[in-house]
């Protein structure tokens, strides 16, 4: 996959384009690109998605992403987009005019454009389907459904920002999933016979508060695990810890990119009595986990 960050760096030819902030590439949005898909792929062109980074400032009200620019690219490689052109989302980008935003198309060469029912775009939102109309004929399509209720974005943060992790793997199609790099802790984890990575993420990036039977792929392969998302009140933790223990790791993990995949919630945090207490619960944790992983 081609990966640009400005229209004019675009291979010249005609083009579907498919547009949208696509955080974290639901099945309403994978359902869209499949629709480009097949119009680009019965036309003999490829298909150029128009996307976003960061879209929290805009598209998420300051309340979180699901995908950082990493994890959005990657997705889009393994739909098959064979050009993605990710556009910074910066204050001067935000002020652009619709008639900016059209000559953008214009340079693409869009001969088809599909969107999202309910997208807008340019200055104040002021662009809608009909301005796109002047471009290219554009396909609209309705927000896919489940459950009775619209497949969106803000619908999976919601589910994570609760520790629902299960119910929004059924809105993305695949478990949610988080990257970070692994840093020093305080190895307490070791002490108690249960060594954890402590991952940082990028900021404003969701996490699910609590404990998590997890996925996680690490330079060495892919591990089975337990995560731990919260404030850690049996030792007095301050501030937010991700940490994770890998079942049947073995080596040092500083300064490494880990992906974790949040496969099924055990439990929400809570404040023990003792380490003895919380070392006892951990052990259960760990066996909840393996169960649920098939370990």
């Amino acid at each position: 996959m081609l990966l640009i960050n400005d229209p004019q760096d675009a291979p010249a030819g005609p083009k579907a384009v498919a547009i949208g902030s696509f955080d974290g590439l639901h099945l309403g949005h994978q359902h869209l690109l499949r629709q480009a898909q097949a119009e680009a792929h019965k036309q003999h062109w490829p298909l150029l998605v128009y996307t976003f980074d960061p879209p929290s400032k805009v598209f998420t009200r300051g309340e979180g992403f699901l995908t950082d620019l990493g994890e959005k690219v990657e997705l889009l490689r393994r739909l098959g987009v064979e050009i993605a052109l990710v556009v910074p989302f910066t204050e001067a980008f935000a002020r652009r005019s619709k008639e900016e935003f059209l000559d953008d198309l214009r340079r693409l060469e869009a001969q088809r454009i599909f969107v999202g029912a309910d997208f807008r775009f340019g200055r104040g939102r002021a662009g809608g389907v009909a301005d796109l109309e002047r471009v290219a004929p554009t396909h609209t399509l309705p927000l896919l459904e489940l459950g009775g209720l619209p497949v969106k974005s803000s619908r999976i943060r919601e589910l994570l920002r609760a520790g629902q992790v299960e119910e929004a793997r059924g809105l993305l199609g695949r478990p949610y999933t988080a990257r970070g790099i692994v840093g020093e802790g305080d190895r307490l984890g070791r002490r108690l016979g249960f060594p954890t990575a402590n991952l940082e993420v990028a900021p404003l990036k969701i996490l699910p508060p609590g404990v998590f039977a997890v996925w996680v792929e690490t330079p060495g392969g892919r591990c089975g695990g337990v995560a731990n998302v919260g404030h850690r009140p049996t030792v007095g933790g301050q501030g937010l810890r991700f940490e994770v223990h890998l079942f049947g790791f073995s080596g040092d993990l500083y300064g490494q990119e880990l992906l974790v995949e949040f496969w099924a919630r055990l439990r929400g945090e809570k404040r023990f009595e003792s380490l003895e207490a919380l070392k006892a619960q951990l052990a259960q944790d760990a066996e909840a986990a393996r169960r649920l992983l098939g370990l």
